[in-house]
């Protein structure tokens, strides 16, 4: 019983974060929410015995990812200033979208068999290591090259427009004959 509400109470956490990180009219707010329900989606899955994937969770999206995107929030200046407004039929087509991609989802999820795991080694973490470290090296080494790019496209873009600002208020205004 008492797992069952552990499940319901990080359940509804990461469903309310979510929600508010969607909501949010900041964009650093926003982002700190998607961290807030990361965080607690580890959480979960160290309370459903895989403690592993809660501390890649904790490693790779919380640590990684949100600093990433922190940093590019604030190397750009999109943080600053409130969103504008949608439009007023953005919820309804939201809602929709949400609404069928929820049925296609459980459609997939009812209709997939399921293969048996008996004989199946459980890997450890030694394993996983030794599989990132050898047979995937290549794949991580370009996925961090990747976000280095990334990192150095949103420096260049932020002063990029920086500079564009600084011009613009320093250039002599032509006066008007009266």
């Amino acid at each position: 019983m008492a797992s069952w509400v552990t499940f319901g109470v990080l359940a509804g956490s990461i469903v309310l974060s979510a929600l508010l990180a969607v909501t949010s009219r900041r964009l650093v707010s926003s982002v700190l929410w998607l961290g807030a329900s990361l965080a607690v989606t580890a959480a979960l899955f160290v309370t459903l015995a895989a403690p592993l994937l809660g501390g890649l969770q904790l490693l790779l999206y919380v640590g990684g990812v949100m600093t990433l995107m922190l940093f590019g929030v604030m190397l750009t200046g999109s943080g600053q200033h409130e969103s504008g407004q949608p439009p007023p039929w953005a919820p309804a087509r939201a809602a929709l979208v949400a609404i069928v991609l929820f049925g296609v989802l459980g459609a997939a999820i009812v209709n997939t068999p399921l293969p048996a795991l008996e004989g199946v080694p459980s890997p450890t973490l030694a394993h996983v290591g030794e599989e990132l470290l050898t047979t995937n090296l290549l794949a991580f080494e370009v996925l961090s090259f990747l976000l280095l790019a990334a990192m150095v496209g949103a420096i260049v873009l932020a002063r990029k427009s920086d500079v564009f600002e600084a011009r613009r208020r320093n250039a002599p205004r032509s006066e008007e004959a009266p």
